[in-house]
């Protein structure tokens, strides 16, 4: 009598379907092939071709407009300056943080607290830390009960000339980022045992952190650092919100352009994208440069020898760093949640003075589109994503071909290091050419493009860690391999599945400028709502849409924790995960 599975005939696993074949070749076409055909429709438009629009001769006319808007060189300072200046803050903060408290209870604890402020969207953070900084918020009302002011002060602490407002926002939200990337990198680099080494030579805490441990996980973080630099330097909803309006950076001053009335203005602005490709390409540039000199000139600090034990302050200021970057995004979201529910608030009182639901009773009819709409699209880019990777990390491991190299990881991280602005006109004509303009196919796609790598970057390291005997026990007692997939590895990695399919989830819901543009403002989700209502500088309307950004990515979350917690409630080991 032939045993299950008789026919396959190995233990490792080698029989892999089509579907699986073709997967890794299917992921990457989704993921870079939008961004190559985008690209490619930003840069014809700027040289004067785009025949739908008229253009059917090579120009430099587009140029010569841009170089003569007025305040040009202001909006590519400002995008240069506060991206450059929120990336080294954030990069500075994180490296403190993990070198002054590593392997103590308050790293345990901000561990604990990265999921609720990574799952905050980026525009609903922005709200809440305009609201909490703004004149009238609670920073000053605090300030003002000490002082005995009446009324808040006459000063620019929200949309500042210099950028000031954006710097903080972003700070806010790519440090709990790099803190998770550098979470990943620390086992990979043995620095538990490191660090404990360059202790018992006599080093500080802070200081054999640095000479030891920094060197060997930064190789690992370097092209997250730099998905944060080029996210900081062209980001729209958040400047949008925090950056100044007269001029506002470049990726806000492209997107008006691209809105205008006026089509021909889009050859001008894919003119203006290129150049905020250039910025963004530049910034990486004279990052690389810097990291050669810091390490050029580190390796001589390191072999000097010196101890610093005396670090109380740093450390210090570290947790400090850390401690604001974390509550500016918490108390922000607690203000969102105030705000949505005040009534009358006088300055400078902490609480409202009345409380009242009216306004969230009167705006739950108006807000089912929204929500309905952000599920769908959330829902169908992440159910895409999830088979996507999930196929390509299974073929990994039915296969002898050896992991992915650096390559391969560029691959997944060139979404991340791209500016939206910079090829989403261009993705909009290519999706036009296919018949595909403002459907929902397109925006899901679009959406694709970004929820990828998250997906892939949140389950390869658990998928490749589960012990491979499991697979191999199951296939010598006669299992087929699609069989042991279904029934051993799947179950196992229920947890982590749902929890990269919640992270992938609070992607789209973050997306503003893909919906955008890509939708024709047919598909309006809660983040594009939002982010409208930010010139109305309506606060109640403003906290409502925040407060529900915030919540259906918490939801996302919550659902990846029930879900084993119900399935496994007899099965400690799947519930706690592998």
């Amino acid at each position: 009598m032939a045993m299950p599975g008789a026919g396959y005939g190995r233990c490792d696993g080698g029989y892999v379907p089509k579907l699986l074949k073709y997967a890794p070749g299917l992921t990457v076409f989704l993921m870079v092939g939008p961004l190559v055909a985008g690209l490619l429709g930003t840069v014809l438009p700027a040289f004067g071709y785009l025949p739908a629009l008229g253009g059917g001769q090579w120009s430099l006319a587009a140029w010569q407009e841009l170089f003569a808007q007025p305040g040009l060189l202001i909006s590519v300072r400002l995008s240069a300056t506060t991206g450059l200046l929120a990336t080294v803050i954030s990069f500075f903060v994180v490296m403190l943080f993990c070198a002054a408290w590593q392997g103590t209870r308050a790293f345990a604890l901000m561990q604990r607290v990265l999921a609720p402020i990574l799952s905050v969207p980026h525009a609903a953070a922005a709200f809440g830390i305009a609201f909490l900084i703004a004149p009238s918020g609670w920073v000053m009302r605090a300030v003002a009960l000490v002082g005995g002011w009446d009324r808040p002060p006459d000063i620019v602490t929200v949309q500042d000339g210099w950028g000031l407002a954006l710097v903080a926002g972003l700070v806010a939200k790519e440090v709990p980022f790099l803190f998770l990337m550098t979470l990943g990198a620390l086992p990979q680099a043995d620095a538990e045992r490191t660090r404990h080494i360059a202790l018992t030579l006599g080093y500080g805490r802070v200081a054999g952190w640095f000479k030891t441990v920094l060197p060997r996980i930064y190789p690992q973080i370097k092209l997250p650092v730099f998905a944060v630099l080029a996210y900081s330097a062209s980001v729209v909803d958040v400047a949008m919100i925090l950056a100044p309006t007269t001029p506002a950076p470049l990726a806000v001053r492209i997107l008006h352009w691209l809105s205008d009335p006026d089509l021909s203005m889009r050859f001008m602005a894919s003119a203006a994208a290129l150049v905020q490709l250039g910025v963004v390409v530049a910034l990486i540039v004279l990052w690389w440069g810097g990291e050669k000199l810091v390490a050029r000139f580190g390796r001589g600090w390191a072999e000097a020898g010196g101890r610093y034990r005396y670090e109380g302050s740093v450390r210090t200021a570290g947790a400090l760093a850390a401690l604001i970057a974390a509550g500016m995004v918490l108390l922000g979201i607690a203000g969102l949640a105030v705000w949505s529910i005040a009534g009358f608030w006088r300055f400078p009182d902490m609480l409202p003075g009345q409380w009242t639901l009216k306004l969230w009773l009167r705006e739950l009819p108006a807000l089912g589109d929204g929500v309905i709409n952000t599920i769908i699209i959330g829902g169908a880019a992440v159910l895409l994503a999830i088979v996507l990777v999930v196929a390509c990390l299974e073929r990994e491991q039915r296969t002898t071909v050896s992991r992915p190299g650096r390559g391969a990881l560029w691959l997944i991280y060139v979404p991340l290091l791209m500016p939206q602005i910079s090829f989403m006109f261009g993705l909009q004509v290519f999706f036009t050419f296919l018949g595909l303009e403002r459907t929902l196919v397109s925006v899901v796609l679009a959406h694709l493009v970004f929820v990828l790598p998250y997906v892939f970057l949140s389950l390869a390291d658990p998928f490749r860690a589960l012990d491979a005997r499991y697979r191999q026990t199951a296939l010598c007692l006669g299992a087929s391999p699609d069989r042991v997939f279904w029934r051993v590895i799947l179950p196992l990695l229920t947890r982590p599945v749902l929890a990269a399919m919640a992270v992938g989830f609070a992607v789209s819901i973050g997306q503003y400028l893909p919906t955008l543009l890509i939708g024709a403002g047919r598909f309006a989700t809660i983040t594009t709502d939002a982010v409208a209502l930010a010139a109305g500088n309506d606060r109640r309307m403003i906290g409502i849409y925040g407060v529900l950004q915030t919540i259906l990515p918490f939801a996302g979350f919550g659902i990846a924790m029930l879900v084993p917690a119900i399935l496994f409630r007899r099965r400690r080991g799947l519930r706690s995960g592998t």
